[in-house]
């Protein structure tokens, strides 16, 4: 069934570290669900955790969003009718919630020690149950908490989960889901701080902010029916739930760096388009239904459909998410390859940029020029660095022994050199077609085969024995740096073959 009413949908990110795959399929599985529906997609931070609070995580979760192109229709940053949307500016809303299920009687105070609770842990574990709450605190009297309160320890709020029955939620991927509630202890939903757990903050804001959607992973199936039970008792509506599939290694182990697995902005900075992980991720547990595997996010936005999400563990392959890009940077706009070229080129040399000698900014028109003969092979963005580096060099300085090709000798390195820097002198045109009908011509008057007379002249003018397109090259460097670079090739060859003979 496709969705048709606007959906509004939230990523909200807990701050405490860098995002990654798991968070970004999420977020981009909530955009694609509101671009397809014409709804509404939010961002809000949940720092409720302030023990594990992490400003620079909030920072990255923010430019991973922007470098993925997924634009916010509300969020911190932006605003709109539900602000604010940072958990630690709503605690007013959490607290009144936690009164109000304090006094219908779905929760209640709890002054229980960690102390105590690390007691009872043991008795458990020793006597072979499974630890947990033992829901000690639903008899503790008001005189008993406040007096708690009076000697400084810490006054929790827990919800009181019903002893038995049977919770049914709809889930839009697994359809129902059964829990046995006789298996659930009372849980904390306000901390002593006034801050809410994860359980209540985000049950609340939901509710607030309209929320028709909840796209979480999987993990978060067992919590769900303590979610529904807060909604209950606060008498409010719940939202659909979609429980997305694990990410896994390809041998189903748990997904890490060693995996290939990195974070959003650590795919940024190796060179990753953001439509080809867009794309990738899409596909990591949701299938347009057929074969099709290379799109663009409005083809993938245009079909995106809930009930496309798969239930299984979808498996992460380095290679393919690597083949993905390449796919992407053989499809992109070449005026937009540049572009996205251009950060790599003028990284600092130590970061993997161009020589610092080279001047910036990079000249962007020779970067567009060799993009059409590039695109093919790079696999991402910074492969072009070492491709067109010499066009940017002064001077290259060219291996005179990689002049000399297979079955060749140094008589031909001569013939090869010498010919082309006549043959390229004496052109009227200076274009790629004129200089490759002019060079290729020379086969038949120096003898040398096509391999035979290109190896020196290529190694001489880019000091690689692998470049981009000879004939392209040569235009792109002009006729002037091209007979210097033939030149000085010459003068070293020369220099290399007397010193042999000596």
């Amino acid at each position: 069934m496709t969705t048709e009413t606007p959906a509004r949908v939230r990523f909200a990110p807990s701050p405490t570290g860098v995002m990654h795959i798991g968070g970004l399929r999420t977020a981009l599985y909530d955009w694609f669900l509101a671009r397809k529906t014409g709804g509404q997609f939010i961002l809000r931070i949940e720092d409720t955790d302030r023990n594990r609070y992490d400003p620079d995580a909030e920072w990255h979760i923010k430019e991973s969003l922007k470098w993925l192109g997924l634009d916010l229709d509300e969020g911190p940053e932006i605003g709109g009718p539900y602000a604010p949307y940072t958990q630690s500016e709503r605690l007013q809303l959490y607290q009144d919630a936690a009164e109000r299920l304090i006094a219908s009687g779905d929760a209640y105070y709890d002054d229980t020690t960690p102390e105590e609770l690390a007691a009872l842990r043991q008795r458990q574990q020793a006597a072979g149950q499974p630890p947990g709450y033992d829901n000690r605190g639903r008899y503790r009297t008001a005189e008993q908490i406040q007096e708690s309160r009076d000697k400084g320890l810490e006054v929790v709020v827990r919800f009181k989960v019903p002893d038995h029955g049977e919770l049914q939620v709809e889930d839009e991927v697994r359809g129902r889901l059964k829990f046995d509630l006789s298996l659930l202890q009372d849980f904390v939903i306000l901390k002593s701080d006034g801050f809410p757990t994860y359980h209540l903050a985000h049950v609340v804001d939901d509710y607030e902010m309209g929320i028709t959607h909840v796209i979480r992973g999987e993990e978060w199936i067992p919590s769900c029916p303590r979610h529904v039970l807060i909604q209950r008792a606060l008498g409010i509506s719940t939202p659909k739930y979609v429980h997305v599939p694990l990410i896994t290694a390809q041998d189903g182990a748990k997904l890490s760096k060693r995996h290939g697995a990195q974070s959003a902005l650590e795919y940024r900075d190796a060179g990753y388009t953001p439509d080809a992980v867009l794309n990738y991720l899409a596909l990591l547990g949701w299938s347009p239904g057929d074969d099709t595997e290379v799109m663009s996010r409005s083809e993938i936005a245009s079909r995106f459909e809930i009930e496309r999400i798969l239930s299984h563990p979808a498996k992460f392959s380095a290679q393919k998410l690597e083949w993905m890009n390449q796919q992407h940077i053989m499809k992109a706009d070449e005026d937009e390859l540049a572009e996205m070229m251009m950060p790599y080129l003028e990284r600092p040399e130590e970061e993997g940029g161009l020589l610092e000698e080279i001047d910036r900014p990079i000249d962007r028109s020779i970067v567009r020029a060799m993009v059409p003969v590039l695109r093919e092979r790079i696999k991402v963005l910074p492969d072009v660095i070492e491709l067109i580096d010499f066009l940017f060099v002064d001077e290259v300085q060219p291996n005179p022994e990689e002049m000399i090709g297979r079955r060749m000798d140094e008589e031909m390195v001569f013939t090869s050199l010498n010919a082309s820097i006549q043959a390229l002198e004496s052109l009227e045109t200076f274009d790629g077609e004129a200089i490759e009908q002019a060079l290729r011509g020379l086969t038949q008057s120096t003898g040398l085969k096509a391999g035979q007379l290109f190896t020196p002249i290529r190694v001489a003018v880019t000091a690689k024995r692998i470049a981009p397109p000879l004939f392209e090259s040569i235009e792109v460097l002009g006729r002037e740096r091209t007979i210097e670079r033939l030149q000085r090739g010459l003068a070293i060859f020369s220099n290399y073959a007397g010193n042999r003979d000596d």
